[in-house]
């Protein structure tokens, strides 16, 4: 055999045992809807490219049924882990069952999946809840409230309102706040949450003087529906850190934005995904801890801490390079810093 030849061979074969081994992370999106999950998509991608990890997805499209088949088709292509933005809680768990059989590890992505095969990586969202209403009750200590909620088939959304309502107990106790109008937001749609807050404001004659909206993209709902009733202004909480709801701080039209950095969240998910892959076991991951789910489930979860952002802290996200000065300014006149 010529020396050539030799080489030729010896690359090849060099090849197809680096191609054995190579490492895949499928992701299964929910949905594109949201504004963040782009964000979250790039932090986990680089996480990966970083370990030489390679990347597979799929969309849902907001189709539980379609995730399940997605899984599926993720497995079908190689997925030596799977991170799974949940669609519905329930309904995913057969998929949870196919990777377990292959071995395959899950992260349930910042939505919970309740099965102690999953490893739970998610931003404290009781603890957003109590900072949405915080902020709100700050701002109206007083008044009329509408409760803007998450999708019913996300069990965030619950997180979420039992958090508010610990914040918000005393005041209602008090006689001082009144819960005038309550909704679950299909999907977290935000045209389902304005259609909702335009019933709500219908049903009220309008004598509504807060609402606490449990994300960004109904609480874009929300302000759409109270700005057709020349009602924008008035105290409207949300979460992710959404450039538009962003913008509508400085401009005055909402009062909060949790913000989740999905940069960090993506880059945990990833680096949890390619540490089992290699052998790490779940409850030995850093930053795991038990944690028991409110129907009894103990899980190995990772929690990440959320900031509120109001006007008064806007520079963080800018400077956190989150935002730029000029999108968080957009049509803000005499606004608050960075803005002014």
């Amino acid at each position: 055999m010529k020396k050539t030849s030799v080489i030729a061979a010896a690359i090849l074969g060099a090849t197809m045992a680096t191609s054995a081994l190579a490492q895949t992370v499928g992701v299964s999106w929910s949905n594109f809807q949201e504004e963040r999950w782009k964000t979250d998509e790039a932090a986990i991608v680089a996480a990966l490219e970083k370990a030489g990890v390679e990347y597979i997805s799929a969309d849902a499209q907001s189709s539980a049924a379609k995730q399940l088949s997605d899984v599926e088709s993720l497995i079908a292509q190689g997925a030596d882990a799977l991170i799974i933005l949940a669609q519905d809680t329930q309904a995913i768990i057969p998929a949870v069952q196919a990777a377990a059989d292959e071995g395959i590890p899950v992260i349930a992505y910042d939505r919970l999946i309740e099965d102690p095969r999953a490893l739970y990586i998610t931003f404290d969202n009781v603890e957003v809840g109590r900072m949405q209403a915080r902020a709100v009750l700050a701002a109206a200590p007083k008044g009329n409230y509408v409760m803007i909620k998450g999708s019913p088939t996300d069990p965030n959304s619950d997180f979420l309102r039992g958090g508010q309502q610990e914040v918000l107990q005393a005041a209602i106790d008090a006689g001082d706040i009144k819960i005038v109008g309550e909704a679950y937001t299909d999907g977290w749609l935000p045209a389902n949450a304005q259609r909702n807050m335009e019933q709500i404001l219908t049903a009220n004659d309008n004598k509504v003087d807060a609402v606490v909206a449990s994300n960004d993209g109904t609480a874009g709902g929300v302000v759409a529906a109270l700005t057709a009733q020349g009602m924008e202004g008035i105290p409207v909480s949300g979460q992710d850190g959404d450039h538009a709801a962003l913008n509508r701080i400085a401009k005055g039209t909402q009062t909060v934005s949790v913000w989740k950095d999905s940069r960090e969240l993506g880059k945990a998910a990833a680096e949890a995904a390619v540490a089992m892959i290699n052998g790490t076991k779940m409850e030995d991951l850093p930053g795991v801890v038990k944690w028991t789910s409110p129907s009894g489930t103990t899980m190995n979860a990772i929690f990440l801490a959320p900031v509120p952002i109001t006007k008064d802290n806007l520079s963080v996200v800018v400077d956190a390079g989150w935002i730029t000065k000029e999108e968080l300014c957009q049509g803000v006149v005499n606004g608050p810093a960075p803005c002014n």
